[in-house]
């Protein structure tokens, strides 16, 4: 027993974690965060027991749920045998995952298209900065096109290619030749345009930008393979593959970011396998190990790849092909595998859009929502007729005062999800079931109560 006016051991574990420790994207004073001591399966448990729903797999990550123990095994096997050796050695692991990426990857049975090589990273933003550096080096081209609303991650390359204000307080310091497009945003569409009279004014204003912008100029476009934390924004039908048309055009490598999207998010193993479209690169991370350890992947076309067998490949990273990540990762993909997780995720996908058409009914504050198997966002709006958001784009903290309610109330309830200006994530682990997935609804749905209230229409 404590004595009287010392601290908790949930107390002393955030007091430490405070004093000694920085946290992301954050005003260092005046936050709470959980403090987690275990987890199981879609939920977390803080050290005073409560139970938290993970609504949003940690940072859309954790695709196979928490604490499968196959996982451990599986790394405690690759460390008993050897836990590191440099990226110029070979090991069983790094063999083995290379192989079962090549059998899942787009462009099978499509020769010099095929997705068959990985050069394995240490997360989702060295995947993007070294396509980014091999894009150049194929090429011999310097710019990248990119679109305002994606995230690509937070080192300097990486965040200059993407739109997302995170940026912006490092804005003097972006990376040279990063050119950015409007985004498919049919919610809110740059061209005010209605479904019904699309034109596809997206894609003819890609096709604009790279004329202006000289084709011979262009390594790549990057584009997400499913659009993920700036709003889960749906691509029109067949945008990919107008694009894709416009790389071929021009000579231009087409490269997905399925850092969020890959490994089952979406009811696919690649999100842009919905879309029909194979791209010259798939940069990856997150689901490739859930979330276990930290991992990243880029897997690159037959075609690049032999680009450099006579030609030095100047890429290369400490831990690329780390055996134990490695070992992780083999295992995870089995799991997708084994457990059918791939298939339930498109299944409780269909089965989740169901229960939000049900809370659209009760709550007049959903605007929108935008979901592709288990990666999907409600848009909080405070009139459905104008779409004037609950909070604007990278609004400020006064303006933010309503969502930020609503992310308390869910905190307070027992639920841990990513909330973003007007934007409420739901992407559980692919493990869920509908049970939890009502949990789940019930819990938003009375939070959403709060944005109700200040609703305008």
């Amino acid at each position: 027993m404590r004595a009287p006016g010392t601290l908790s051991e949930t107390q002393e574990i955030v007091r430490d974690n405070l004093d000694y420790t920085l946290f992301s994207w954050s005003k260092q004073k005046g936050i709470h965060p959980i403090a987690v001591q275990r987890a199981e399966g879609v939920y977390l448990y803080d050290h005073d027991g409560k139970r938290y729903l993970d609504f949003s797999s940690g940072l859309v990550n954790v695709n196979i749920g928490h604490g499968n123990q196959r996982v451990t095994d599986a790394v405690i096997r690759q460390m008993q045998e050897v836990s590191y050796v440099t990226p110029s050695f070979a090991t069983r692991s790094r063999g083995e995952l290379g192989k079962m990426l090549a059998g899942i990857t787009p462009g099978r049975g499509q020769g010099q298209a095929h997705l068959n090589k990985t050069l394995f990273t240490v997360c989702g933003a060295t995947a993007i900065e070294n396509a980014i550096k091999l894009a150049r080096l194929y090429t011999g081209r310097h710019k990248i096109i990119a679109r305002y609303r994606a995230y690509h991650g937070s080192t300097y390359g990486a965040m200059s290619a993407g739109g997302d204000p995170r940026k912006l307080p490092s804005d003097s310091q972006q990376a040279p030749g990063m050119v950015h497009v409007e985004d498919p945003y049919c919610y809110r569409c740059p061209w005010n345009r209605e479904p019904s009279s699309c034109h596809r004014e997206c894609v003819s204003h890609i096709e604009r930008v790279i004329q202006f912008e000289g084709p011979g100029s262009i390594a790549a476009i990057l584009m997400e393979g499913e659009s993920g934390s700036s709003g889960c924004i749906k691509y029109p039908p067949d945008y990919l593959l107008k694009v894709r048309a416009l790389c071929d055009r021009y000579g231009i490598l087409l490269i997905a970011d399925e850092v969020m999207s890959g490994f089952g998010r979406t009811g696919k193993w690649f999100a842009c396998e919905l879309h029909g479209v194979v791209p010259d690169m798939i940069a990856t991370a997150k689901g490739i190990t859930a979330g276990y350890l930290p991992m990243g992947a880029l897997i690159v076309s037959e075609k690049i790849a032999r680009h450099f067998d006579d030609k030095v490949l100047w890429l290369g990273l400490t831990y690329s092909a780390h055996p134990v990540a490695c070992a992780a990762a083999v295992e995870v993909l089995k799991i997708y595998q084994d457990e059918g997780l791939i298939e339930n995720a498109a299944r409780m996908g269909r089965y989740l859009e169901e229960g939000v058409d049900r809370l659209r009914g009760e709550h007049p504050c959903i605007g929108d929502f935008r979901n592709t198997g288990l990666l999907g966002c409600l848009e909080i709006v405070k009139d459905r007729r104008t779409k004037e958001p609950m909070a604007p784009f990278n609004g400020k903290p006064e303006e933010m005062a309503v969502m930020n309610r609503v992310s308390a109330r869910l905190t307070e309830a027992g639920m841990h999800t990513f909330v973003r200006w007007n934007y409420v994530f739901i992407a559980p682990p692919l493990s869920i079931t509908r049970e939890q997935i009502d949990e789940g609804l019930a819990m938003i749905g009375d939070a959403l109560t709060i944005a109700d209230g200040y609703v305008t229409e």
